[in-house]
């Protein structure tokens, strides 16, 4: 008796409950979340305004093919992702230019047998600038660097050497890729800090105080200035 009794309470105040939600929702309450929230991946989320920059393609200083259009790529996604920039397509209609270079890549081996590596690491270094458009002047310069492992399956000397090479082929693009995202991350991040920082606001117009125009001396009317007289002044 005493059982059948708790569950009839319980199931009242479980309809009891679901009639109020249903009234505040009938009143038009919602639950909102405010602010702008965490960015995926990490890092502060940009609150000013995001900075109208033209990038140029990164010269590839290294023997990688085609890998400066996939660096390139990322780091304009980057950038546009945490909002501390707006990328325009020509330069007239930026304020500010970043460009620079793939300096290097990197393939050391980290665990090795007699006959093959086994695992490797790729790392890449870059390096990149922001100019002023209008004046040319470099108003931030900053060099990243990111790595990323793989590991190596077969080598010529092993059965189906050729498709063995192809596969360590692909892996080590695949590291390439994982390193040069990686580094456009790193990038995007600090250039927000920077632009948060005021490095690309422009300078302050410094005003002139009387005193350093005409060294503290009131300015006296011209020869040719005409001086209005009192109408019950004599006539000269």
């Amino acid at each position: 008796m005493k059982g059948t009794r708790l569950q009839g309470v319980l199931l009242w105040s479980g309809l009891i409950l679901l009639a109020v939600m249903q009234s505040i929702v009938g009143c038009g309450y919602q639950f909102t979340v405010e602010g702008p929230g965490p960015r995926i991946g990490g890092g502060h989320v940009s609150e000013g305004q995001p900075v109208r920059l033209a990038l140029r393609t990164l010269q590839n200083k290294t023997f990688e093919p085609n890998l400066e259009f996939k660096y390139t790529r990322y780091l304009r996604q980057a950038l546009q992702s945490s909002g501390s920039a707006t990328i325009v397509e020509d330069d007239l209609s930026a304020d500010f230019i970043l460009d620079g270079a793939i300096v290097s890549v990197t393939l050391p081996s980290l665990a090795f047998s007699q006959a093959q590596t086994q695992e490797s690491r790729v790392t890449v270094n870059v390096m990149v600038k922001v100019k002023d458009r209008k004046t040319g002047k470099v108003r931030w310069s900053q060099a990243g660097k990111n790595s990323a492992e793989f590991f190596v399956g077969a080598s010529s000397t092993t059965g189906g050497g050729v498709s063995g090479l192809q596969f360590n082929r692909v892996l080590q693009d695949r590291a390439l890729e994982q390193a040069g995202q990686g580094v456009a991350e790193d990038l995007a991040d600090r250039f927000l800090s920077a632009r948060d920082q005021g490095i690309f606001r422009d300078a302050p117009v410094k005003k002139t105080s009387a005193s350093e125009l005409g060294g503290g001396d009131v300015l006296a009317p011209s020869d040719n200035s005409n001086t209005l007289s009192s109408p019950n002044a004599p006539m000269p």
